[in-house]
């Protein structure tokens, strides 16, 4: 009898787990990866090729019994042939291993799918929105945040987050300027690499980390009248200048993966523009990760009168560069047609699918799909005290003191009488904000909850009037309650003997956000009218807001002592503003963007142009103005109060007269002249008074949070550099001019020390 050779037991073990062809030599460690790359596109069909630029949304329970009929079979069968590369919405341990178990042990090739998610805020412990974050200017805290969020998100089986947002807008009218980090290009470049390296961490593969997707590329921001989904149209300059910065440094930070913009711009859709996508993002930034679409923005092109059906849609994304297809169902059905017909080059879906497999092989999923999908881990990071701890100090960091005239605050812990009037008092649920999806209901920290926990006070609250009826984050329109007023009595007589009035007013959670676009930005429903009536029985009001987006308050800002910027702050909310409230934590936050006087002002911002005619030095009526309000913003961007007070003194230039390559560092003393230790955020801004192109009329070029203790000085400086002091051109070449700098350093866009160089 012939002897048979015996198969060792590694090799059975891995031929049982990964299936046969994943015994090939694309699983090589010792091989680099882009090797490993062209080894295993080598064995792939056409079809195989263009199923990895699939992505499906996760519609059906994958722990269940197999779905029968209709898309969700469809999408079954397709994971089964190797049709999909990436799932959406897909999450916990269970249903991903479920999911992914059908991908690699199923499918011929057995390539492990990707899983995408919404992390934007974080997973199940939320962080403030994002614009409340960038609020912190606390670049360190924002990556700690992101950090948080990719920890639980990996640990619940995601690998991909589509975040961060790092569309710049100044029109507070949109309702997704809650995701970005608000108007200014220099503060949104650095949180875009903050925020790309806290999901990302040192190692992709790590088990804690996440790869991140910045979007939304281009121009997403600039939508017109700040209509959710609407044009754009725009100059070079402005792209150049103001859109595209944040992106690059997300590409310099490592970003994995880019997100189509739902938009056209100058005409075309983002989906379908090669000169956003193979041009600049590829070209010219050499970016080697891959492109998603958005939902179904792809498919969207049609609609735009872009494209004249699925197959030209398909056709003119891929071409441009988008590299996977989100839920439009379009590259699956119609890409294989236009390789064989000659539409589309196979060296087109090559490129994509490489750059798809280049990222699961950062991830590691090729040596250990499962790597995610750790139950015990799941169970051990979700909720835990270090991420709480975590989010509370984000949130605290988050919270902008923009009034406080007579010293109302911080409260004193004992001795007083506090009546807590507002229905987001006691809410547990709008804190979370929008873009919670993985988070459950009503888990955040009411501020009702985090003042009751200071016991030595009196306390009382009262209602005083719903905001909304109901609160989803699908429904076509939010019910605002404009007509029920029974509360307002209750309320006033709560009010009315308290030694001092919390009232938390604002959004709810999903006021904001995908979708949420108001022409109207006061405080929703009949707020202001309780506002009124409360302030007729009790001046002494502290106003706390709630809210997604910058709001008008002319009324309040002019009445209300004391106002403090409280956003919507994540699961620790609550605790966070009691801190702040009574003094346990000084506010340091500062505003990411303008607050207009009203919405007739939006957009406004505070890097405008000077115009022709900016003052009134003719004094008649012809200059830019407006006749019924001032022009400028009601709080401005970098404002931000604490209770301590700061003096700036001695600005210094070391070179008057620096040549183009020669770096220039301006210094200023900054002390501490008040009662209380606090953090500054120290701006710097310049004008470039003469170029080729006209500049703003200032530009924030650095920043430096510090630490003072009463009674203490700093000496803070900065370096300007050619990178600081040049500017885009309409053909994108970046330009050094000579001329004269201007230079304000101060503690908002609107105050500061002023002083100038002259560049050679």
């Amino acid at each position: 009898m012939k002897k048979q050779k015996c198969i060792p037991l590694f090799l059975l073990l891995t031929l049982s787990f990964y299936g046969v062809a994943q015994t090939k030599k694309h699983l090589d460690k010792n091989k680099n990866i882009e090797e490993r790359i062209s080894l295993l596109m080598k064995e792939m069909t056409l079809d195989e090729k263009v199923g990895q630029m699939n992505q499906y949304n996760g519609s059906w329970d994958f722990t269940g019994p197999k779905p029968e009929g209709g898309s969700e079979e469809e999408k079954y069968i397709h994971l089964k042939k190797g049709w999909v590369g990436s799932m959406l919405n897909v999450r916990g341990v269970k249903e991903v291993r479920a999911v992914q178990k059908i991908a690699v042990e199923e499918s011929r090739l057995g390539i492990p799918l990707i899983f995408g998610f919404d992390v934007i805020h974080g997973y199940k412990t939320l962080s403030p929105i994002p614009l409340a974050e960038a609020a912190s200017w606390d670049l360190e805290a924002i990556k700690k945040s992101a950090s948080v969020a990719a920890d639980e998100a990996s640990a619940s089986g995601l690998n991909w987050t589509f975040g961060p947002n790092v569309d710049i807008s100044n029109d507070a009218r949109w309702g997704r300027v809650m995701e970005g980090a608000g108007e200014d290009v220099y503060l949104g470049t650095k949180i875009a690499a903050a925020r790309v390296k806290g999901f990302q961490g040192e190692k992709l593969d790590a088990r804690n980390t996440i790869a991140a997707c910045a979007k939304h590329f281009a121009a997403y921001g600039f939508v017109e009248a700040g209509r959710e989904y609407n044009t754009v149209d725009m100059s070079h300059s402005k792209l150049y200048n103001t859109v595209l910065p944040p992106f690059k440094a997300a590409v310099d930070a490592g970003a994995r993966t880019f997100m189509n913009s739902f938009n056209t711009l100058n005409g075309i859709p983002a989906t379908g523009n090669s000169f956003l996508l193979r041009d600049i993002l590829k070209g010219d930034w050499k970016f080697n990760g891959f492109v998603v679409s958005d939902w179904a923005s792809i498919k969207e092109m049609i609609s735009h009168g872009y494209a004249k059906d699925g197959a030209d849609a398909s056709s003119k994304a891929a071409i441009a560069g988008s590299d996977m297809d989100m839920e439009s169902h379009l590259y699956v059905k119609e890409l294989v047609g236009l390789v064989k017909n000659g539409t589309v080059k196979e060296s087109v879906v090559d490129d994509a699918v490489r750059r798809i497999l280049r990222v699961k092989f950062e991830l590691g999923l090729f040596d250990d799909p499962y790597k995610y999908c750790d139950e015990a881990h799941e169970k051990a990071t979700i909720g835990n005290k270090a991420n709480n701890d975590a989010v509370l100090d984000m949130a605290k960091k988050s919270i902008v003191l923009l009034k406080n005239d007579t010293n109302l605050l911080p409260l004193k812990k004992s001795g007083l009488k506090i009546a807590v009037i507002g229905a987001l008092a006691s809410d547990k649920n709008s804190p979370l904000g929008s873009w919670r999806i993985a988070a459950d209901d009503n888990t955040a920290v009411s501020v009702l909850e985090g003042i009751q926990k200071y016991k030595d006070n009196k306390l009382m609250y009262a209602k005083g009037t719903d905001v909304s009826i109901g609160e989803q984050l699908f429904v076509q329109e939010l019910k605002i309650n404009t007509t029920d007023f029974s509360g307002f009595e209750e309320a006033k007589k709560t009010a009315k003997d308290a030694d001092v009035v919390v009232m938390v007013l604002g959004e709810v959670g999903f006021q904001s956000g995908e979708g949420r676009s108001r022409t109207e930005l006061g405080l929703p429903g009949n707020q202001q009218q309780l506002l009124e009536e409360i302030y007729k029985v009790n001046k002494k009001i502290v106003l706390v807001l709630n809210n997604g987006r910058p709001l008008a308050l002319p009324w309040a800002s002019e009445n209300i002592p004391a106002i403090v910027e409280a956003w919507q702050l994540g699961t620790q909310a609550g605790n966070a503003v009691a801190e702040v409230l009574y003094g346990d934590y000084n506010p340091s936050g500062k505003l990411p963007m303008s607050f207009p006087r009203n919405v007739g002002q939006c957009p406004i911002y505070y890097n405008n142009y000077n115009t022709g005619r900016p003052e009134n030095t003719e004094a008649n009526v012809f200059w830019s103005h407006y006749s019924d309000v001032e022009k400028t913003a009601l709080y401005p961007f970098g404002f931000g109060l604490s209770y301590t007070t700061f003096k700036y003194s001695n600005l210094k230039i070391n070179n008057q007269n620096p040549k183009k390559g020669e770096s220039v560092e301006v210094s200023v003393d900054v002390s501490n002249t008040g009662g209380y230790d606090g953090k500054e955020v120290v701006q710097l801004y310049i004008r470039d008074v003469a170029a080729s192109l006209a500049r703003p009329v200032k530009e924030l070029k650095g920043f430096e949070l510090i630490s003072l203790k009463k009674g203490e000085t700093k000496t803070v400086r900065f370096t300007l550099t050619d990178k600081e002091l040049g500017f885009y051109n309409n053909n994108g070449e970046f330009l050094v001019e000579s001329g004269i700098f201007n230079i304000m350093v101060g503690g908002n866009s609107n105050e500061g020390l002023i002083s100038k160089f002259e560049l050679k």
